[in-house]
């Protein structure tokens, strides 16, 4: 922790926030540190502050602090500590949101898969058992967030209680919980809490003591107004400000126009609110952390979180930033320096050779087929394979979220939740269906659903039994792939593992060029970018300068699909898909 500035005062006034005693506006823009790597924390901070913001919010994943129970990470990517203190050496505040539920588009709403699935468990209400899981996981984050408050000389000014929780459920005495948990840890600043401006959300999501904020990205006088309904007093706040949207595989690339995403900014602002734009930078669900939607159909998430924010995913100022800048001039002082535009990214190819590469667990005997919990697997693919004495009609309870059929070594056809697929014709012989996890939905009821095969497996209505199942870990699989020898010819299933290599002459940030490849993940020194698949909207993946190094670098494709081409291009700009606005 850095050395703490002059303790001073931050509080909420009958009309206003109050920084020393004086009226002030939080110009704040969401910025996830798990999203971006920490090479670039320091360098979007700055840019945040450019276009004239004074603080920086960010949610606190649980899930990427304790992916296994009581193993807590705060290092590296999971830092918090570290994140703050460069939003206090850029001379900025900061507001974080722990959750513990945070939806945002990520893997089952950052909450941890051991979480949700234990038997019994009571998500997001006063159920005892999550109630202890969910004070041991403030209190560890409150160790790093109180000595960091305003008050302490640090940059916290405002501290969230849950996450838009008028949305899902109305227990007043779990976030009353959730409030002393936070006030007995230490955290004194100001409490929110964030709901869309409805009746009904802004009143279930409420509770004594705590300032209610608003999450809206138009119409934002008839959204303050109900907002005021519900705030007598106290400072309007829009604590999220929609400036742009995300995107799922299947569909076009989300976008909204500058001008009026300003002009709606011009109209919180005027009304004397207070922002928080989601997102100032989106950055990107590197890994396999992105989340899925499901309104009545599954749709897995990106890998960018681009979000058509002001700032790009490289981090380049996009047309909203100087809009938004603009705006923000007429309300607030700005400095004078802009940041620069980034330079085009160099375009190469690379070819790859098909390596012996294994990230596979030893095979374990099932009479069915057990989920990805059942086996403790926090990775995104399963093989389970049995022996079908004849052919016929293969039927699935449910494939979650997308397998690849093969029958001794031949595909035989792939199934898709998205398509609500769940059958297909197979011969006699060796069976092996490749699952993978496509991404854990975010919210609602589906929180924790178990992946897998999920209901059994029928071969003309009759239980498939005696399976062998091998988990693969998708980030050993690419350790392994560093170093393993090349293969004569490429597997005969999925996954294919290829691998190259290209030398540097000084780090730049890359777009990897996914056209022409199928399914799967690309992997450059030994860092998982994230996911690719055809389906689009997205046709590259960012590498940020941060991963790679001068001189030798290692690429790795970790293909489910096909292999058509067995050659890595970067090129020169990001291709994020046809544009919808």
């Amino acid at each position: 922790m850095t050395a703490p500035a002059t303790p001073r005062s931050f509080a909420i006034g009958e009309t206003d926030f109050l920084l020393d005693g004086e009226p002030y506006r939080v110009l704040s823009g969401a910025l996830h540190y798990f999203r971006v790597h920490p090479g670039q924390w320091a360098d979007r901070i700055r840019k945040a502050r450019l276009m004239g913001l004074n603080t920086i919010e960010t949610y606190v994943a649980w899930n990427a602090h304790e992916p296994v129970r009581g193993e807590w990470d705060a290092t590296g990517w999971n830092d918090l500590g570290a994140f703050l203190d460069l939003v206090a050496a850029e001379g900025m505040h900061a507001i974080v949101r722990p959750g513990p539920y945070i939806c945002a588009e990520w893997h089952n709403g950052g909450l941890p898969v051991w979480l949700t699935g234990m038997p019994g468990i009571g998500l997001r209400r006063s159920e005892p058992s999550y109630l202890a899981e969910v004070t041991a996981y403030l209190q560890r984050v409150y160790d790093i967030v109180a000595p960091r408050q305003i008050d302490r000389g640090g940059p916290v000014v405002l501290v969230q209680i849950e996450n838009e929780y008028g949305a899902y459920g109305s227990d007043t005495a779990y976030l009353e919980h959730l409030v002393r948990v936070t006030r007995d840890a230490g955290i004194t600043v100001p409490l929110t809490t964030i709901d869309q401006p409805t009746d009904q959300m802004l009143s279930d999501g409420s509770v004594d003591g705590v300032h209610l904020t608003g999450s809206f990205g138009s119409r934002a006088a008839e959204r303050l107004a109900t907002l005021r309904r519900h705030q007598p007093t106290g400072p309007l706040m829009c604590a999220e400000f929609w400036d742009g949207w995300f995107d799922w595989w299947g569909a076009a690339h989300h976008t909204t126009s500058a001008a009026d995403s300003a002009a709606e900014l011009d109209a919180l602002l005027a009304a004397g609110a207070s922002v928080n734009f989601y997102m100032f930078h989106g950055g990107t669900n590197f890994g396999l952390t992105n989340g899925a939607n499901h309104k009545g159909r599954y749709l897995p998430i990106v890998t960018s979180y681009d979000y058509d924010a002001p700032l790009d995913e490289a981090g380049r100022p996009t047309d909203k930033f100087f809009a938004f800048r603009d705006v923000i001039a007429t309300y607030a002082p700005v400095p004078g320096e802009l940041p620069s535009s980034g330079d085009v990214a160099p375009a190469f190819e690379v070819p790859v050779q098909p390596v012996e590469a294994h990230g596979a667990a030893s095979p374990s005997s099932h009479e069915a087929p057990p989920t990805f919990e059942e086996l403790g697997h926090l990775s995104a693919l399963v093989a389970y394979e049995t022996e079908l004495a004849t052919g016929g009609v293969l039927r699935f309870g449910e494939v979650r979220d997308h397998a690849w059929v093969s029958v001794d070594g031949v595909t035989v056809g792939t199934l898709s939740r998205t398509r609500g697929e769940d059958a297909l014709v197979v011969p006699a012989g060796r069976l092996r269906v490749l699952v993978e996890e496509q991404g854990r939905v975010n919210y609602d009821v589906r929180l924790g659903e178990a992946k897998g095969l999920v209901g059994g497996v029928f071969l003309d209505g009759v239980p498939v039994t005696g399976w062998s199942v091998t988990p693969i870990d998708v980030a050993a699989l690419a350790a392994a792939a560093a170093t393993a020898a090349v293969r004569d010819a490429p597997a005969a299933v999925g996954p294919f593992v290829l691998r190259g290599s290209f030398a540097l002459d000084e780090t730049a940030d890359l777009f990897l060029d996914t056209a022409g490849w199928g399914k799967g993940y690309a992997v450059v020194n030994g860092f998982v970018l994230g996911r690719y698949w055809s389906n689009g909207p997205q046709r590259t993946l960012y590498v940020p300068a941060a991963a790679l190094r001068p001189g030798e670098n290692t690429v790795v494709v970790i293909e489910l699909d096909r292999v058509a081409d067995p050659v890595v291009r970067f090129v020169a700009e990001p291709a994020l898909g046809p544009r919808e606005e």
